[in-house]
């Protein structure tokens, strides 16, 4: 007896094991490729619930795509109702994990599929542990191996249960029993595939009826909402609006498929002529959720309407992207700390500009970002609000690279590295225009030529610098060293040739002492700012070797 529940649980032991490694192995493989699969499908809602279920399929755990998709809609990334059609896909790709263990792991000898791929993994493991790519091979073979070892465990103690104890006495408890055993298990283990795999193993040994292992699949589609209300907490509002909307969707779904448990399975029994129970339940857990989209999805505009009314937006960072990013999901988090940094030096080009009085509307209508400061009231910020709201940002992301900079792999260390250095650049680009504030404002009200002049010129050469910044950031395809060198080679000369040309018309016209001071600093800190946001772009844009000329060019000296 005791034999059999040891066997039992070293079978849930070994399965919650092998979905890790498959988990990490498709994670570090494909993660970032997955990630930017969802970015694209999330124009529509058929789109975002097809992307949901893809990628949920190949990664087999929905609970990491819904965290995932968490951080992205606490970071505005997504809107709430594709977040709610993501997670709506990803409930139904889960269901792919089902039908593998249905199929191979009853019908198949596990012996021939296991024990190879066991072996394989640790092999490379071994052998070639030390290269990224084939270290999470061996983890993806381990992860496929030991998945169906650990299933043997359940299956062999279950069918061991049954010849030793009397399962018949529950066989006329009622399925609501059953249906809060499901939820509790999933709670529990936080994992549906574990549930589920239990579930099968019970079905196969006879140990439960089928509307009971039915009534088992529905709780666990409820249990696996703890772990993303947990993933929500301390998070902003949208956060806890989407794992709200995933509770009451699955709340939904239970009650209505709970509610039709017996017509729904006779269809599946004598409907569509299903006669194997392991094939059958997995069916039903398909269908449940298929059907459950196709209802909810044309409702989810008011419904996520309705999310809104829930929590108050109290969020008083100036993040907009890695507020409530989680630095143990580095993947994710570096994502939002590089979109993050493109959000700073996006608005330290709009406040450069602004100090100028150039029409940023006209040259910056990023959408994404747009939105983001409109909600902000960034446009109606003073100069000076705007200046401490990018030093709140900057010390935002200066604090979570120190969180994240511990968490990424070696190899991500250089991107990480470059982006708080973009993030420097552009301060600095803010700090030394901001300096020349009161310089800018009495050159352009200036009664004299000489000044006047200077300032005009100086103010259409920053704008046609930041309109190279900005279409260099917008374009898809990454600029070469060369473009920037090329960039930096005419800040260099408009520095040159504005000191020379003023000296000349300082030499014949009538210009005070102080003036010429004011006009020489006013061109250095201005010059020193444009080099510093041209850095930052470059450090946003160029990779670690592409950049590397740069090094040997004065930043902030002249």
């Amino acid at each position: 007896m005791w034999i059999l529940i040891f066997k039992l649980s070293a079978g849930i032991g070994l399965f919650l094991f092998a979905m890790y490694l498959l988990e990490e192995s498709l994670k570090n493989l494909s993660g970032r490729n997955f990630k930017l699969f969802l970015q694209r499908t999330t124009k529509n809602k058929i789109g975002a619930v097809a992307g949901g279920a893809v990628v949920t399929g190949i990664l087999q755990s929905s609970s990491m795509v819904s965290l995932m998709v968490l951080a992205f809609v606490g970071a505005g990334v997504f809107t709430m109702k594709n977040a709610m059609a993501i997670i709506l896909g990803a409930n139904l790709g889960t269901t792919l994990d089902s039908w593998l263990v249905a199929t191979l792991g009853f019908k198949v000898d596990i012996e021939v599929v296991a024990y190879p791929a066991v072996f394989l993994g640790g092999l490379f493991l071994i052998l070639f542990g030390n290269r990224k790519t084939m270290k999470y091979i061996a983890y993806f073979l381990l992860g496929f191996g030991l998945l169906f070892i650990g299933l043997s465990f359940m299956k062999v103690a279950m069918e061991g249960q049954v010849k030793t104890f009397d399962f018949s006495k529950y066989a006329e408890m009622s399925v609501v029993v059953f249906l809060i055993i499901g939820f509790v298990i999933t709670s529990l283990v936080q994992s549906s595939s574990v549930t589920m795999a239990l579930t099968l193993s019970a079905l196969h040994a006879g140990a439960i009826t089928f509307p009971a292992a039915a009534a088992i699949v529905l709780g666990s589609e409820t249990g696996t909402c703890i772990k993303i209300l947990a993933g929500s907490l301390g998070g902003n509002a949208s956060k806890k609006r989407v794992a709200l909307g995933n509770l009451f969707f699955n709340i939904f779904l239970t009650v209505l498929a709970f509610t039709l448990l017996k017509p729904t399975l006779l269809m599946i029994t004598d409907g569509i002529g299903i006669i194997d129970p392991l094939i059958g339940l997995v069916t039903f857990s398909t269908l449940i959720n298929l059907v459950s989209i196709i209802i909810f999805l044309p409702f989810l505009d008011p419904f996520t309407k309705f999310l809104e009314k829930f929590f108050k937006d109290t969020d008083g960072s100036a993040a907009a992207f890695i507020g409530n990013a989680n630095v143990n999901e580095p993947e994710t988090a570096l994502d939002l700390f590089k979109r993050e940094t493109e959000y700073f030096i996006h608005n330290s080009m709009l406040y450069n500009l602004a100090l100028f009085d150039i029409d940023t509307k006209r040259l910056f209508e990023y959408a994404a970002f747009k939105t983001i400061n409109e909600k902000r009231k960034y446009f109606s910020k003073t100069m000076e609000e705007k200046y401490e709201f990018l030093k709140q940002l900057q010390g935002e992301l200066q604090s979570f690279y120190l969180s994240l900079r511990t968490k990424v792999k070696v190899e991500q260390n250089p991107l990480l590295s470059q982006l708080i250095s973009a993030v420097r650049s552009s301060m600095y680009a803010i700090k030394s225009m901001k300096d020349i504030g009161n310089n800018i404002a009495n050159l352009r009200r200036s009664s004299t030529d000489i000044k006047f002049n200077l300032f005009t010129r100086q103010k259409g050469a920053t704008e046609e610098l930041y309109l190279q910044l900005n279409s260099l950031m917008e374009q898809k395809t990454k600029p070469d060293f060369e473009k920037f060198k090329s960039i930096f080679i005419s800040i260099q000369d408009n520095y040159s040739s504005t000191l020379n040309n003023f000296y000349k018309d300082a030499q014949g016209g009538n210009i005070e002492d102080l003036d010429i001071t004011t006009v020489i600093n006013f061109n250095r800190e201005l010059f020193t700012s444009h080099k510093a946001i041209l850095i930052s772009v470059k450090d946003f844009l160029l990779e670690e070797k592409e950049a590397e000329g740069f090094n040997e060019i004065p930043l902030y000296t002249t």
